[in-house]
């Protein structure tokens, strides 16, 4: 028999759902009763998989980066949303604190791997 994955949310109104039975697969004791799930569980499957993709990259975001053929500001972004998905609050960016260096690095590294155009670049760095 093919085994689904336990779903986080209702496909329905999006709110969490709760765990009514819990069952043995050696011996069929099934117990029933409200259960929470983990907080990971209610990720959607992106997180998910973007979650699973940081952890095998041991956090390296380079790595990241490689593995998914994402930029820099892609990673961080995913990474926000998954961090606000666990109800943890979200630091700011060093790019949303003004550090334009970073921002200007970021664009840069799009721009040297094809994600943006020369001139999308030269209009973002002109907007720093």
């Amino acid at each position: 028999m093919r085994r689904r994955e336990l779903l986080g949310k209702c496909p329905v109104c999006g709110e969490g759902l709760d765990v009514t039975r819990l069952a043995c697969r050696s011996c069929g004791t099934a117990i029933e009763g409200r259960f929470d799930t983990c907080k990971f569980c209610r990720l959607t499957p992106e997180h998910r998989a973007f979650v699973d993709v940081f952890i095998k990259s041991r956090g390296n975001i380079k790595e990241v980066e490689k593995e998914l053929g994402i930029s820099y500001p892609t990673v961080r972004n995913r990474l926000d949303a998954v961090i606000a998905a666990l109800g943890y609050r979200v630091e700011e960016s060093a790019a949303e604190q003004g550090d334009a260096g970073v921002q200007r690095k970021a664009i840069v590294e799009a721009l040297a791997r094809g994600e943006i155009s020369a001139d999308d670049a030269v209009k973002q760095l002109r907007a720093k």
